[in-house]
């Protein structure tokens, strides 16, 4: 079962502060799966009415019924009714990917998507909007089990004020984030977040050795990362050299052509899971990665369904 969750970067944060907010290690390592509904409603607004508001199973009921061909998620507090319905063009399903020029849900047109945010008997005779699919995934029966996604909604007019919101039903984290100081080779200097909506996750191996892979938004990236000899990777920080050896975790990330000769670094497990037979499942780690000896780093932070 395919899961994910989402990370926001504010670019016009200082490098150093952001570095720090998206690369901080101090989180639970028992990631409960999130479910929840959020909206931001810009000023005129017919839905949202210009108001920002969240909702998870501490102050609403949230439930989805229906198939990846046609889905509603409902929202029910005691004074309030959303609703967010999410369809794939006709003879399709919903898959992770972007849906653009979505029409209204129900009479959606041609090939077109369809989107539909309601709520508090509110609801719009026609749409114009956008919606990316994170995570997406349904039980024997074909109902949707799982499901991160976000929407952007104009109501009765191309030009209208927008409704943007996110959407999560029994989601686990899946995404890639760096943050690469200036003059590092392997980053380019540059920050970037890959999820599930445009790019593909994939980890083998065990606890002894794993490879972690992202192919997404015109890049590939693969990060290497052993025990060191003799141990298996647990919950902890380690310092790295791009082989393991019995006092260093191994750790080499490379991509798009670019790798190191030699590196050092340092690497925290935050959370890591394996299957009955070894094989590993899930990962939360962060690294920071020196490559040829230089003084710039590449910071990154891996989220595999932890």
């Amino acid at each position: 079962m395919d899961r994910a969750s989402r990370v926001w970067l504010v670019a016009v944060l200082p490098f150093q502060i952001l570095s720090a907010l998206i690369l901080s290690p101090c989180e639970s390592s028992a990631t409960p799966a999130k479910t929840l509904y959020s909206y931001t409603s810009a000023p005129g607004d017919y839905i949202g009415g210009g108001s920002t508001n969240t909702y998870t199973a501490s102050n609403a009921t949230i439930s989805v019924n229906g198939t990846k061909a046609f889905l509603t998620l409902t929202v029910s507090t005691p004074t309030e009714f959303w609703f967010v319905e999410l369809a794939a063009p006709s003879g399709e399903k919903l898959r992770p990917g972007r849906f653009y020029n979505a029409e209204r849900a129900s009479f959606r047109t041609g090939r077109a998507p369809g989107l539909d945010v309601s709520g508090d008997g509110r609801g719009c005779n026609e749409v114009w909007g956008t919606f990316t699919i994170n995570q997406i995934s349904a039980d024997v029966s074909g109902k949707v089990a799982v499901l991160d996604a976000t929407f952007m909604q104009q109501c009765e007019l191309p030009t209208a004020p927008v409704l943007t919101g996110v959407v999560k039903f029994n989601a686990l984290p899946l995404r890639y984030v760096f943050a690469s100081d200036p003059g590092d080779y392997i980053g380019g200097g540059i920050m970037k977040t890959y999820e599930g909506g445009t790019s593909i996750f994939s980890m083998s191996g065990s606890a002894i050795s794993l490879l972690y892979s992202v192919s997404g938004e015109r890049d590939n990236w693969t990060a290497s990362i052993s025990a060191p000899a003799g141990q298996t990777l647990k919950p902890g920080n380690y310092t790295t050299a791009r082989f393991a050896d019995s006092n260093h975790a191994g750790l080499d990330v490379f991509g798009d052509g670019r790798g190191c000769s030699q590196s050092t670094g340092t690497l925290t497990i935050i959370a890591i899971g394996e299957d009955g037979q070894g094989a590993i499942t899930g990962l939360h780690a962060s690294f920071v990665q020196h490559c040829e000896g230089g003084a710039a780093a590449l910071h990154g932070k891996v989220r595999f369904y932890e």
